[in-house]
């Protein structure tokens, strides 16, 4: 015994099954028997396997990795009562009732056996047995302790084993995904723009390194530039980049929303004016074009300009002279125009909302941005901008966003595109309790599993109304709809028509 003890310890767990086998051998051996086994317990299940066994030659031998479920009951019950069960003659002192058990012992030819419970941090899981096939004999107390402490030996050694083999596993696992996660990590946080010079603006697509390239030519001329796409897009984040890349990056870019202005106040904000030009007019304003002289005005939303400020708007994209309200002097300023619209200017010129020689004036030089639903690929690193953007102001510190957010997130059709993403994307930081990225559940449609893409318009239409019942219909004002979709109020009243959301009718 003292010798079995010395051999199992410190041995690698590769060669424990070798050295079982070869106890069990020796067992057979000293006690004079014709079979040794060494079965598992599963006490959950009531299942038996067969983990080692060895036989003299001519001898059947129990099939090592046999798992036998149910049947076995009473055998099983024996054993976990932690009491050795002793038979001379079997199968004549099983109970008539242990039909399994007895047509085990005659299918293995077995006289008399001798089964010793083993227990591994107090629970008993394993069983040592032996066995005659030739011959009839008993089992006494000297007999049983003696197999017990070899079974003993035996058992923790197996254990040990299986441990060190999970243990592996699960480091393995670790690995595994730890290089995964870096590998998707490093793959979604690079970004081929920061080469052209525009790192503000994060995505690897064909389409947005297009618009980059278009963007970073034009940055160097005193060229007015249109800029075009849907809200949400990056129209001002890609006029401040092309500001930046400009030779006036020294001056101001000044911004005005023109969809913001009351029509009676554009003509002021943009041009200035004059003490007593107006009531509450008390003393002369610089409007935006004396403020960004020498620098870059950005008109966002230029389609929205009343046709009679178009023409004036015209003379200064002209001649770079204006008046102020009120006021008889002409101003002259140098100053280069960014516009921006999600507007269909050449229909609005169509129809007589928008001036033709005021349209080909801005647009001698368009970009068009695309929706993020045709450019999904850029959706990993816009994300992780705006991680990067936002966890300061958030006290957040994400460091995993796994694969299923970004699915969840492509398969959503963004009606206000990158906007409404940086939204969800607050929203879900602000709601994730750890390192890894979680959406909220009702943060976005993106949220719903298994939505197929030609269903993309029945996402939106879901997702709008969800919002909208939350917002109790409300539309315009803060916190409500609009702003939480990353939408001006005109642009989703435009979808629910589209998408045929109608408020429903009250009870």
């Amino acid at each position: 015994m003292r010798d079995l003890s010395t051999r199992f310890s410190g041995i690698a767990a590769e060669q424990v099954d070798a050295e079982v086998d070869g106890a069990l051998a020796r067992v057979v051996e000293a006690f004079e028997t014709d079979r040794s086994t060494l079965l598992q317990l599963h006490p959950e299940s009531g299942a038996i396997s067969v983990t080692h066994s060895w036989a003299r030659p001519g001898i059947v031998r129990a099939q090592t990795g046999t798992r036998i479920s149910g049947g076995l009951d009473w055998y099983h019950a024996r054993l976990r009562e932690g009491e050795p069960l002793r038979f001379e003659r079997l199968p004549d002192e099983l109970p008539r009732d242990a039909l399994a058990e007895r047509a085990l012992a005659a299918r293995l030819s077995t006289r008399s056996q001798l089964a010793v419970p083993l227990s591994v941090g107090g629970r008993w899981v394993c069983a040592l047995l032996m066995s005659t096939t030739t011959r009839h004999r008993g089992w006494d107390d000297d007999v049983v302790d003696r197999l017990r402490i070899v079974g003993q030996i035996l058992a923790n050694a197996v254990h040990r084993r299986n441990l060190e083999f999970d243990l592996r596993s699960r480091l393995t696992e670790v690995r595994r995904l730890q290089q995964q996660l870096e590998a998707e990590n490093r793959y979604h946080r690079e970004t081929t723009p920061g080469a052209l010079g525009f790192e503000g603006i994060a995505g690897r697509s064909r389409a947005i390194r297009g618009v980059i390239e278009l963007a970073a030519q034009v940055a160097p001329m005193h060229t007015a530039v249109l800029l075009l796409g849907e809200t949400g897009t990056g129209k001002e984040l890609l006029a401040r980049a092309i500001h930046a890349r400009s030779p006036r990056a020294e001056q101001a870019l000044i911004k005005v929303n023109c969809a913001a202005l009351p029509p009676s106040l554009v003509e002021s904000e943009l041009f200035g004016h004059e003490k007593g030009a107006f009531t509450g007019a008390t003393s002369p304003r610089p409007g935006r074009f004396e403020l960004a002289d020498g620098g870059t005005l950005f008109l966002d939303e230029i389609g929205e300009v009343p046709p009679d400020i178009q023409a004036k708007l015209l003379r200064v994209l002209e001649e770079g002279a204006f008046e102020r309200v009120g006021g008889v002097r002409t101003r002259k300023v140098d100053v280069r125009i960014l516009a921006a619209t999600n507007r269909d200017l050449e229909r609005a010129m169509v129809e007589g909302g928008f001036r033709e020689d005021l349209y080909y004036r801005l647009s001698a030089f368009p970009i068009r941005l695309p929706p993020l639903r045709d450019r999904r690929e850029d959706i990993p690193p816009i994300v992780w901008d705006l991680i990067q953007r936002r966890a300061a102001d958030l006290g957040r510190r994400i460091e995993r966003v796994p694969e299923s957010v970004f699915r969840a997130l492509a398969r959503y059709s963004w009606p206000g595109n990158v906007r409404e993403l940086a939204n969800v994307i607050e929203r879900a930081m602000i709601l994730s309790p750890g390192s890894e990225l979680q959406l909220a559940p009702d943060s976005a449609g993106p949220t719903r599993r298994g939505e197929p893409a030609d269903r993309l318009e029945e996402v939106e239409r879901a997702h709008i109304q969800r919002v909208l019942d939350r917002c109790h219909w409300r539309i315009s004002g803060v916190g409500n709809a609009a702003e939480v979709l990353g939408l001006r109020p005109s642009t989703l009243r435009s979808r629910l028509k589209k998408l045929g959301v109608r408020r429903p009718s009250p009870c």
